[in-house]
């Protein structure tokens, strides 16, 4: 709404000041005016406004100085200038200092009224770009990361390091599910971009034919199709990263052009022979075993040893249950906003399953099972059975309940180690071959199957 807006006037006449602070009343701003650039900058320190109209002649400092002073102190404030004495000289040099628009006395009020109505509305489009990219930053920092693992930790440290050498190329092995775009999103943070520059690529997602095009580009008529000319996601991430996700997927004949981009940081776009420079990071993922694929002919093995410069390797959610409660409460946390439900958290026994499952699905799993355990509570602590686990739970069995066990031995089979045996088979045949919940049955810890 306009009423919230406030526009200083700056004009050493007051019957000017007056004619514009009431075109601006009339359309539903609010404005003051100030007879000097010093009475500007006194009321700016006071009060915050949204915009500045200035007068470009005055006595004493002129409206360039004035530029000059709001652009240090408050860079992002839109400042428009007015004059009488209007030529072309003097217009270029207000747009060369920073101001935003310039108009000419005799005043038009609804040409005034259109330049003040389109820089507000840019600066209301620039303020909340920034805030969206402060949130992203917020969201996807190494801060944002939550970890009480030791294992987790070294892995974090590495990539807090590699984040100051932008230049570097970083390789992220792990698990489906660990996080290892979020902690490509991290390093990329941490290199003083912002998430405009990241540019992911999921080189399993697309077709072997389009792929090269999707990276480099393509110029017009380079294969058929290519009615025009295209930038690719290389062109997108300059200044910044380049993500690429699953590359233990991407064509042999696409890692020969990825080599040379790494090694002579330039490529080209499809249909053309004119370099083009690859100025970005490149940081790769993948849940392959790249060496395996290198001994199976699927990947080559120069390319393997140029990606693997600053390697990391996350390791699985099972391998860090400590931090299963802090990151189940974290997301219960995004799950309560997003649903604007009452969670009160978990149960001792729904904690303890989820501490206790394998998490094949790592932390994407983990962030599914509580988002479906949120949508079908009501108001009640999250128990073992909202989390849809499949665990077989001793803890809920009927009271009085009694667990015969038969074993049959011929005298030279019987022995301690063949009870053992039978036993863990026992309680593995009874929980769906789920060590987890097979130690809880046994009430033992998972070690008795190793």
């Amino acid at each position: 709404m306009n009423s919230e807006l406030r526009i200083l006037v700056v004009d050493d006449k007051a019957s000017f000041r007056f004619l514009v602070t009431e075109f601006l009343a009339d359309a539903g701003y609010q404005s003051a005016g100030a007879g000097s650039a010093d009475e500007a900058l006194q009321e700016l320190a006071r009060l915050p406004y949204d915009l500045i109209i200035s007068d470009l002649v005055m006595p004493d400092a002129d409206g360039i100085e004035l530029l000059r002073t709001v652009h240090r102190r408050w860079p992002e404030l839109p400042f428009i200038l007015i004059t009488a004495h209007g030529s072309v000289e003097s217009a270029v040099a207000a747009m060369k200092e920073g101001a935003d628009d310039y108009l000419l006395k005799p005043l038009n009020r609804e040409e005034l009224l259109v330049v003040v109505g389109r820089l507000l509305e840019n600066t209301r489009i620039r303020a909340g770009h920034a805030r969206m990219l402060a949130a992203q930053k917020e969201k996807f920092s190494f801060q944002n990361i939550r970890s009480v693992s030791p294992a987790m930790g070294i892995v974090l440290k590495s990539a807090e390091q590699v984040a100051a050498h932008p230049r570097t190329t970083v390789a992220i092995y792990g698990e489906s599910g660990v996080g290892k775009e979020v902690l490509a999103r991290a390093i990329h943070l941490a290199s003083g971009q912002d998430l405009t520059t990241f540019i992911p690529v999921n080189c399993a997602a697309i077709p072997e034919t389009l792929l090269e095009s999707e990276l480099f580009g393509h110029v017009k008529g380079a294969f058929t199709g290519a009615d025009r000319e295209r930038e690719g996601k290389c062109a997108r991430a300059r200044t910044g990263t380049l993500f690429l996700d699953e590359i233990g997927d991407m064509p042999l004949a696409l890692q020969t052009k990825l080599l040379r981009l790494l090694e002579e940081r330039v490529y080209e776009k499809v249909g053309a022979d004119t370099p083009l420079a690859a100025d970005f990071r490149v940081i790769i993922a993948t849940h392959r075993n790249l060496e395996e694929r290198c001994r199976e002919g699927a990947f080559r093995l120069d390319l393997f040893h140029r990606l693997n410069t600053f390697p990391l390797a996350l390791p699985p959610l099972r391998e860090r249950r400590e931090d299963i409660p802090q990151l189940s409460e974290h997301f219960l946390g995004i799950f309560r906003n997003q649903q604007g439900k009452h969670l009160p958290g978990l149960s001792s026994a729904a904690l303890n399953d989820l501490c206790a499952y394998d998490w094949p699905g790592n932390i994407r799993e983990l962030r599914n099972r509580l988002e479906y355990a949120a949508i079908v509570t009501n108001g009640e602590l999250i128990q073992p059975e909202h989390l849809n686990l499949g665990l077989v739970s001793h803890d809920k069995m009927p009271a009085g309940d009694r667990i015969v066990v038969h074993f049959d031995f011929a005298a030279d089979e019987f022995s301690l180690d063949a009870v053992h045996g039978r036993l863990t088979a026992w309680a593995m045949d009874r929980t769906n071959q789920n060590k987890s919940a097979a130690a809880r049955l046994l009430k033992t810890t998972r070690k008795i199957f190793y």
